[in-house]
């Protein structure tokens, strides 16, 4: 099938370009994840709730320019259906629940898909799990701290994620303090 074709024809009928959910939800249907060889222990999703804490009312991004993504739930920017949150959406803890399942088995898959067979802890896996989930799978696809560790140099790896603590070209205190937690889980 050629999905250039495919998205180009999808683009002419909605008669405006797709946003990455719109994209994200075709693919979805195409192509739908194999099942996560790997899953993030309780460990793993305890760090992440404890960084993006459970939020029932809609918010936007305190970090970014211009409060954008909007962000609901355990730190979900889209819905159950792909739909982008909009201010003013508030969802119940069950909603917020199933997409925080949804949203990590995408980035569990993700996660295992980019690091391959390489050599992998728990505790690395969960802690690059946890900054995709953050960070968004391309850019974490596109890491030195991915290339390091598929190499092998966990060190440098580590290291790595101190890297990631600006939102919006701003250094952002909680994302100092996950980036630690992470690193700390990755050496574990």
């Amino acid at each position: 099938m050629n999905t250039k074709a495919l998205f180009d024809a999808i683009r002419d009928i909605k008669g405006s370009p797709l946003t990455q959910a719109e994209v994200d939800r075709v693919n979805r249907i195409l192509s739908p994840p194999a099942p996560a060889s790997r899953k993030v222990s309780e460990r793993g999703i305890d760090l992440i709730h404890s960084f993006e804490s459970l939020k029932l009312t809609a918010y936007p991004d305190p970090g970014s320019r211009d409060g954008l993504p909007v962000t609901i739930g355990w730190g979900s920017t889209s819905d159950l259906e792909g739909r982008q949150i909009k201010l003013g959406t508030v969802w119940t803890r069950t909603q917020a629940d199933a997409k925080f399942a949804q949203d990590l088995e995408r980035f569990e898959v993700g996660v295992a898909d980019a690091i391959g067979d390489a050599p992998t802890t728990q505790g690395q896996y969960d802690a690059m799990v946890s900054l995709a989930y953050n960070i968004g799978l391309a850019a974490f696809r596109k890491s030195t701290l991915l290339r390091m560790h598929r190499a092998g140099d966990h060190a440098g790896a580590q290291g790595q994620f101190a890297r990631w603590i600006n939102n919006g070209g701003k250094r952002m205190n909680g994302l100092v303090r996950r980036r630690a937690a992470e690193a700390a889980l990755y050496a574990s």
